[in-house]
This record gives structure tokens, C-alpha cells and sequence, in this order.
């Protein structure tokens, strides 16, 4: 059984590897974590030198996607260490891209058996405004999702 685990640094997604952890030594199955970045938001900039306070602006956003970058490598690689805790050697990819839609296509493509992750307490009012990833998820994906508090 291959076994997807969305991590997002979260305490409910250490909670969500805990669990799949559990379910992939019951039925001698391999875990790959995953942690998308959304490298999209951060389309602008350039090398050329800072002009004005917009292209200044502009810039910082550019090297926020490092930012990024270095923050999605580093909650994988804790929850590689996680894993490794509880017994289990496990994989590890940075998605790029919009988090529901790449988490959903890498399991379609990975021909993953299920997905795992958390779910992040927010209030009933800002689900309603924004959506919870995790739902979009379960909405999207073609495999079985596991949501786990």
C-alpha cells in the first residue's frame, strides 16, 4: 500500500504521519511525505537593480519563494525525523505549485492508494470565507483522504 502524508509543520499533520505510520506498518506499507510551495504568488522581479519602492516590494516577494523553499525543506525533513522516531524510513518530495491541486495530481500520478493529512483548526467563519485545504482536497482527490485533528 503506498501511502501519501501531506506535512505542513503542523502539529495536526505530525498527527496525520502518526496515523499513517500506524496504518503502513499494519499493512507493510511506504509512506512519501510531501510539502507544496506555491511558487505562482511570486512571479515578479528580476536582476536588474531596485528602482523604486514597488520594484523593492517586488523583490522581497522573489526571495520569499526561497523563503519558502528552505521552510517546505526544512518541515519535510523534521518530518522525515518524525518518522524515523516511530520506526519508519520514508521519502520525501517539495510539490510546487497551488497545494490542493498538487497534492491531488502527485497522488493520481504516484499511483498512491491514499492520502493522509491534517487538519488545521480554524474557525467555522474563516472556513466559510476561505475554504479549508483539507476539504478541497477530500472534494478532489481520486484516492481515499484521511483527514486527521
Amino acid at each position: 500500500m503506498k501511502l501519501l502524508v501531506a506535512v505542513d509543520g503542523s502539529r495536526e499533520s505530525e498527527s496525520a504521519l502518526a496515523y499513517a505510520t500506524d496504518i503502513a506498518d499494519a499493512t507493510d506499507g511506504s509512506i512519501t511525505l510531501v510539502h507544496a510551495v506555491d511558487p505562482d504568488v511570486y512571479e515578479v522581479g528580476g536582476t536588474e537593480p531596485i528602482s523604486d519602492v514597488a520594484d523593492a516590494r517586488d523583490r522581497l516577494i522573489v526571495d520569499s519563494v526561497e523563503d519558502a523553499e528552505d521552510r517546505g525543506l526544512e518541515i519535510l525533513n523534521e518530518a522525515i525525523e518524525i518518522a524515523a522516531e516511530l520506526g519508519r524510513d520514508v521519502s520525501g518530495e517539495l510539490l510546487y505549485g497551488e497545494p490542493v491541486r498538487t497534492i491531488t495530481d502527485f497522488a493520481e500520478d504516484g499511483g498512491f492508494d491514499t492520502i493522509y493529512l491534517g487538519h488545521r483548526g480554524r474557525s467555522e467563519r474563516t472556513v466559510e470565507l476561505l475554504g479549508s485545504v483539507a476539504a478541497d482536497v477530500v472534494q478532489r482527490a481520486t484516492v481515499p483522504v484521511t483527514v486527521v485533528r
